[in-house]
């Protein structure tokens, strides 16, 4: 496997018809889009590269369920039209195996269950990206039914993809539900991919796996034509290498789509004329005033290797402009955080419940029309599904539920008053710009609220394994964060190539 990992980082296009090489691995949108321009490369050569890369690793890394056996036919067609400009054009788009594509690819949430069904349309960010020129190039494996079939499976696996694995350390946690998208923009795979969270799906993988992912207010992005969890939770968002990639994706699937017309009215207004790729700042960090929640959420102690590396982000982000304010509390923030204590568990499986019955109902065709089904297919084929390893207690759960009765509508009452008490009091009281935290450990609190998030990479562990740092806002502030985490990203750059480590022997020192 080290032979090909080793072509894998040196691997060129060398063109035909006079055509220089052009190095793939690593190249943003613009490296790919100026390298069309200049004749250097062909959508069908970076295509033909992402299908030999996605051969050559996923065997080990499990980071994609399907390739879309049309995607060299549409490269095609885009070289055709090489006169339509367009930041996408003819560049290749990974998506999580929830979001549906009216093409050949399956959309199964990674289980066999959905296997065969039929879509009746693209999803509403997938037809966004179609007309903005983008090639749809397969699926990302995921964690199965968005990790609500069991409490015990491990993030990353499905029945469908098999387990993923971390780039940086094989044996190393990818984190999910969105693994795959992560897993393959990390690794060269893809330029840029989709991911969907509902609490820390988007957040979790991006900085596990050192790649930049932005978890959208709910409602920015379509959820129409993606597999459901909960409609009040649920989020679309970009996972890329770069800031200025995932924000490119950003500006073309953000705003007001049919299908998901209350969401999506109500959070269009938040788009920016121009859209979001004004606010790619350099000095962005200038002026900003951001909180610094100590506990539960920098609860390191002072001679760890983690306290000294967001102590020294946090000096990054002083010399950059920003006004500290440190030792924050959110009220109640450990309740918040205690999915049973604060209601967020008794309303998101009778949501996922509610909510899958209506998407399954809407297919074309399909092998299971509601989450009772599910349950029996799985029953009925425990060797697909692999139920004498995993069972499938959340799906159970979420199916003993009745509809949204007096105890959810109560869930759901307790959520917004600990949101509204909570993150968004001290937000505003404090007069703050973002909330930072270390890796992933906010994501619940940005949850209950739809509040949107960027994880940008912070770091490494002396054995390879990455850590994030999340910028997090409230409603609407996608511009703001995205200025704080693009100035963090050009101060710091910290993100390199995987290294595919097979082991992680034990902790050190954070670079």
């Amino acid at each position: 496997m080290m032979s090909i990992l080793f072509v894998t980082l040196v691997i060129v296009v060398t063109g035909v018809h006079g055509y220089s090489a052009f190095s793939i691995h690593e190249a943003s949108i613009q490296d790919i889009q100026k390298a069309f321009s200049e004749n250097k490369l062909t959508s069908r050569q970076l295509v033909e590269f992402y299908i030999q890369e996605i051969e050559n690793l996923n065997p080990l890394l499990h980071a994609v369920i399907e390739v879309n056996p049309d995607v060299l036919h549409l490269a095609d067609k885009a070289d055709n039209c090489r006169d339509i400009t367009g930041i996408l054009h003819g560049i290749p788009v990974l998506v999580k195996d929830t979001i549906s594509t009216k093409d050949k690819l399956n959309t199964t949430a990674g289980s066999f269950a959905l296997l065969g069904s039929v879509v009746p349309r693209d999803a509403g960010i997938v037809r966004k990206l179609r007309r903005a020129g983008a090639l749809i190039l397969g699926k990302a494996s995921l964690s199965e039914w968005a990790h609500v079939r069991s409490f015990s499976i491990p993030n990353g696996w499905s029945a469908r993809g098999g387990q993923g694995k971390n780039p940086y350390v094989l044996s190393g946690d990818p984190c999910g539900s969105s693994s795959g998208s992560a897993i393959a923009a990390a690794a060269n795979m893809v330029a840029v991919s989709l991911g969907t969270e509902t609490d820390g799906s988007i957040l979790c993988p991006a900085s596990y796996n050192s790649v930049v992912g932005i978890k959208p207010t709910v409602g920015l992005t379509s959820r129409a034509g993606v597999v459901p969890v909960s409609p009040r939770q649920d989020t679309i968002g970009p996972i890329c290498r770069t800031v200025t990639d995932a924000v490119y994706i950003l500006d073309i699937i953000v705003g007001f789509d049919p299908p998901d017309r209350e969401a999506t009215r109500e959070a269009a207004r938040f788009v920016p004329d121009g859209g979001y790729k004004q606010f790619l700042r350099t000095d962005g960090l200038k002026g900003k005033r951001l909180g610094i929640v100590r506990n539960p959420f920098f609860n390191f102690s002072k001679g760890s290797n983690l306290y000294h590396v967001f102590e020294d982000h946090i000096d990054t982000l002083r010399r950059g402009g920003a006004d500290i304010v440190d030792n924050l509390e959110i009220e109640n923030v450990n309740v918040i955080l205690n999915p049973m204590q604060s209601g967020e568990l008794t309303a998101l499986v009778a949501e996922f419940k509610q909510s899958l019955n209506v998407y399954l109902k809407e297919l074309i065709t399909s092998p299971v029309r509601s989450l009772a089904d599910v349950i029996a297919f799985n029953e009925q084929h425990p060797h697909l599904e692999k139920m004498d390893v995993f069972d499938q207690d959340a799906l159970v759960m979420a199916e003993s539920t009745s509809g949204m009765g007096k105890e959810q509508r109560d869930a759901v009452e307790k959520l917004e008053k600990l949101s509204r008490d909570g993150f968004m009091r001290m937000m505003m009281e404090n007069k703050l710009d973002a909330m930072v935290s270390p890796d992933w450990s906010a994501s619940t609190v940005l949850a209950i609220g739809g509040y949107p998030g960027i994880s940008v990479p912070a770091g490494y562990d002396n054995d390879g394994t990455p850590v994030g740092i999340c910028f997090a806002g409230l409603r609407g502030s996608e511009a703001k964060l995205i200025e704080i985490a693009y100035s963090f990203e050009q101060m710091t750059m910290v993100r390199k190539p995987p290294s595919f480590k097979p082991s992680k022997p034990g902790s050190g020192n954070i670079i």
